[in-house]
């Protein structure tokens, strides 16, 4: 028995040494963290419409898998409407900070018209009194003082930089960010492996390998891979790509049944970590 119990820590040993565990559902957040995020995502005032989709968006599984803990200063990229900016703000007021970071548009833009919306939900109540939304320039994307933040996120947006041809400006701007140690958490729909970079724009669908390659050429290692947002369902091959799908439902009416029943996307959830 002793025999057995010496070989498994030895390959537990060995394993761990090889390299990060790439799986895995959670981090390890406090209790206190855990309670407060639960609170901030069953919070009534929540909108209706983000809360119903909540069973596709899986948010106490994923912010809990990205470790990010209530006392964080946390940069979130690209939050078009707000969908996470309604749990974050609430959940990091106390001891933490939020902080939306949105391209830059002029006031009579849909862009613009959508950052003063959510600047304005931000600030439109005590219980978000810390949060902030900040103006960056897309073709030159930088995200605050430099190693200010615990956690950079992102939530189904590393496409769009892909088709734009960007993306790598991004990375490097996340890591900028980020003190030592710090950890960039990506949501993003997944293709299959070996998918081509322009089908890849075309279907809005992104290989991990292509996404890790991004976060890698950057400084960044990747410190786990989560399911939480998986779907078995979604074949990603559909007419009008990932657009096809719920929440956008770029299809004939005739096919409503078809995709409400596949859901939203297949997606990735991958953790990294700023070396330090």
């Amino acid at each position: 028995m002793r025999v057995i119990s010496l070989v498994l820590t030895t390959l537990l040993a060995s394993a761990c040494a090889s390299g990060p565990m790439v799986n895995g559902d959670a981090a390890a957040l406090s209790v206190a963290s855990r309670a407060a995020l639960q609170a901030a995502i069953d919070n009534p005032a929540r909108d209706a419409a983000n809360r119903a989709r909540d069973p596709h968006r899986h948010p106490l599984q994923t912010l809990q898998f990205f470790g990010v803990e209530a006392n964080d200063t946390v940069i979130e990229i690209t939050p078009g409407a707000g969908w996470y900016s309604e749990i974050l703000a609430p959940y990091l007021d106390g001891n933490g900070r939020y902080i939306a970071a949105a391209p830059a548009a002029a006031a009579d833009t849909a862009g613009g018209r959508r950052n003063a919306a959510l600047r304005e939900r931000l600030g439109a109540g005590a219980s978000t009194s810390r949060a902030q939304l900040v103006e960056f320039d897309a073709k030159a994307p930088a995200f605050g003082s430099a190693g200010s933040a615990d956690v950079v996120l992102t939530f189904r947006n590393v496409h769009n930089w892909v088709a734009a041809g960007n993306a790598d400006a991004y990375f490097r701007g996340f890591f900028a960010a980020l003190k030592p140690g710090g950890v960039l958490g990506v949501v993003d729909h997944r293709a299959k492996p070996g998918t081509d970079i322009e089908t890849m724009k075309k279907s809005g669908y992104l290989t991990e390998a292509l996404v890790l390659q991004l976060a890698t050429d950057a400084g960044f290692v990747l410190a786990g891979r989560s399911q939480a947002n998986a779907n078995p369902k979604d074949t990603t091959n559909h007419p009008n790509g990932v657009w096809t799908l719920p929440p956008v439902k770029r299809h004939d009416a005739a096919d409503e049944a078809k995709y409400r029943a596949i859901g939203e996307s297949d997606r990735m959830t991958l953790r990294f970590r700023k070396p330090g």
